[in-house]
């Protein structure tokens, strides 16, 4: 054993720990929308380099003022109105109750997201309420945690979703509800540490983040909640982070309340380096592997576990990827990503659609008061990810949780074009998205490549394999909504929003509409643009 190559890490690991503080514990919610909102901030922050790749943020990165002041800054300038009792302030400016001293602070938030709609003759509805309780002690330690429970009736191909998987998107485990309903619970949270400007530790049962994109092909909040490990550690341009996680398995679990949830795990490694003032360039590695129990020689924080994974004489699952952004002009960002799951380099190149050439990628670029209009915000996305990527052998072993992928909600075997418009006017706010997509349905029983939980095993064919592969179809998506905040600190709401939904092959003609209105609050993405 090398003991002075281990004796510099933990040198290294004690300078972290014991440096004088001088940065902030606290998490900014992950959402797109309030991202989107604090873009500016975020990526062209003269004062700060932020890797933005790397989210949820940690609050101090972007404005040591607190989180509480950062998502009031998106609010016009309040009005004194709004002060006049404290019925106006909970409503419009505070949260529910709201402790604060110069030693600690504690918020409770009560969360509705009440909604009711109409697609064709049936009404949609959803009947959420939510607690959220959150703080911080000191600069060093701060906490969230919420709570919602759910009964709702949704448009018809969410439900054909649900009744297919078992899980609602992104929000878990779903039991039947009086007539085409259904019933679940979402609950997470996170405890943040931060023992020195260099280190922040995270243990939380949540989501995380990696990507400048709208998706991720790396790492995204598009499953269920899942409890992790993660230790950030930053020197000057250079921020590493190590994440130890448990996954749940449903995929042949029985519908009963007797079987447990077969548990599976995963080691996350991404190394983010702003190289210039406008080019960050990131580096991404996983390994998943069946529930055996924690592997302890996967403690090591260090990247390039390949060698490690064969020392263990167990071929668990490995991805790799690239992240990059360039900063333009102070108001756009190109961005890209790289997946890796499998390749042989001799086929990459022969252009005959080997099968086991199984990779992604991601080209975009954002940019906010585009054509110098404030709060105007537009952002242009592409995703190709080729059949059988993020598979394995075996579903315990795949890039997924709760039967649903750790990455694109579109699992693989797609090509999708994107474009997102926001635009901000005082309290109001509106966003616009235009998807489309060409990807290939598994038919007949076969396996071509779409659904990650499919053994990579079972393959129609070894060549010709390219995306599209199967059944192809195209989706068109378009969804609009208009907003009026009502209050910046816990994104309450009134909203309405319209969706038109086509899905078209040669079998079939789904052709999908439907309105939506209702009170709303909570920062989460819950994507149901699939």
């Amino acid at each position: 054993m090398n003991f002075n190559k281990y004796r510099i890490i933990y040198c290294v690991i004690f300078t972290l720990i014991v440096s004088k503080v001088n940065a902030q514990s606290e998490l900014l919610p992950l959402g797109h929308d309030l991202n989107n909102k604090l873009g500016k901030e975020i990526y062209f922050n003269n004062s700060k380099r932020i890797h933005t790749s790397l989210l949820p943020y940690i609050v101090s990165d972007i404005d040591s003022s607190g989180k509480d002041s950062l998502l009031k800054s998106v609010m016009p300038l309040e009005k004194d109105w709004q002060s006049k009792n404290w019925l106006f302030r909970k409503i419009f400016q505070q949260h529910l109750v709201e402790v604060n001293d110069k030693d600690y602070s504690f918020y409770l938030d009560f969360l509705p997201d009440l909604q009711i709609g109409r697609q064709g003759g049936n009404t949609t509805w959803l009947n959420t309420r939510g607690i959220e309780i959150g703080g911080k002690i000191g600069k060093q330690f701060s906490f969230t945690s919420h709570f919602y429970e759910n009964q709702g009736k949704f448009a018809r191909y969410i439900t054909d979703y649900i009744t297919t998987n078992r899980v609602v998107p992104g929000q878990g485990y779903a039991k039947l509800y009086g007539k085409g309903g259904f019933d679940y619970a979402y609950s997470g949270g996170t405890l943040s540490y931060t023992p020195s400007k260099y280190l922040n530790v995270q243990l939380g049962y949540d989501k995380n983040f990696i990507g400048d994109g709208y998706r991720s092909l790396l790492l995204s909040d598009n499953s269920f909640n899942y409890p992790f490990l993660k230790v950030t550690a930053t020197l000057g341009s250079v921020r590493y982070m190590a994440m130890w996680a448990q996954f749940i398995d449903l995929y042949d679990t029985p519908f009963d309340d007797e079987t447990p949830y077969p548990k599976k795990y995963g080691l996350f490694h991404y190394l983010s380096w702003n190289a210039t003032k406008r080019l960050s360039l990131g580096l991404f590695e996983n390994i998943m592997w069946r529930p055996r129990g924690f592997d302890f020689s996967y403690v090591n924080p260090v990247m390039f576990m390949r060698p490690t994974e064969y020392a263990n004489g167990s071929p668990d699952k490995a991805l790799l990827g690239l992240n990059a952004s360039y900063k333009i002009a102070d108001r756009y960002v190109a961005y890209g990503q790289l997946m890796i799951n499998e390749f042989t380099f001799k086929e990459v190149f022969a252009n005959t659609g080997y099968w086991a050439n199984k990779q992604g990628g991601q080209l975009g670029i954002k940019g906010f008061d585009i054509f110098k209009v404030s709060n105007l915000s537009a952002q242009l996305e592409m995703n190709r990810v080729r059949p059988y990527s993020y598979s394995a052998s075996d579903h315990y072993k795949n890039y997924g949780h709760y039967n649903q992928s750790l990455a694109h909600p579109y699992g693989a075997n797609f090509k999708e074009y994107l474009a997102i418009v926001n635009y901000r006017y005082k309290r109001f706010d509106a966003r616009l998205q235009l998807t489309t997509a060409t990807y290939g349905l598994d038919i007949n029983g076969l396996n071509y490549g779409k659904d990650i939980y499919k053994p990579y095993t079972t393959r129609v064919d070894d060549y010709g394999v390219n995306i599209g592969h199967g059944l192809k179809t195209d989706l068109l998506f378009t969804d609009l909504k208009i907003g009026y905040l009502l209050n910046p600190k816990n994104n309450l709401r009134l909203e309405v929003g319209g969706t038109y939904r086509k899905e078209t092959n040669s079998q079939f003609n789904d052709k999908q509409r439907f309105f939506t209105i209702g009170l709303r609050s909570s920062f989460r993405n819950i994507y149901t643009d699939f």
